[in-house]
């Protein structure tokens, strides 16, 4: 085995330079990823601001289905089930009100700007 000694200060240098290295590269995990959840016949967050390029994704979490349309028809999700989920990718800069199909009353924004 081998054994070197260094500084303690070359060491905490090392370290530090190590784990700002290793934060910084980490991809972005899932519990990162923006999300809309649908749950009490409402959106979470009602109004989400995103970069151009994000993928939101809207998962159901109400025990009946919903329907996830925008106002300008830029996107429409299917029939939601209980635990299903819908991406979609905002390429521009805009606000982007969208409804549940099935309960008007519902609505929400996605904010895109850079």
């Amino acid at each position: 085995m081998i054994c070197i000694r260094l500084p303690a200060r070359h060491m905490a240098a090392m370290l530090t330079a190590f784990a700002l290295t290793a934060a910084t590269s980490q991809p972005l995990s899932a519990a990162d990823a923006p999300m809309v959840k649908i749950e009490n016949f409402a959106f979470t967050p009602p109004v989400l601001k995103v970069k151009p390029g994000t993928t939101v994704t809207f998962r159901n979490d109400d025990d009946i289905p919903h329907l996830v349309v925008a106002n300008d028809s830029s996107f429409r999700s299917k029939a939601l089930d209980t635990g299903d989920t819908y991406e979609f990718t905002f390429t521009k800069a805009g606000d982007f009100a969208y409804f549940c199909g099935l309960h008007p009353h519902m609505q929400g924004r996605i904010t895109v700007a850079p």
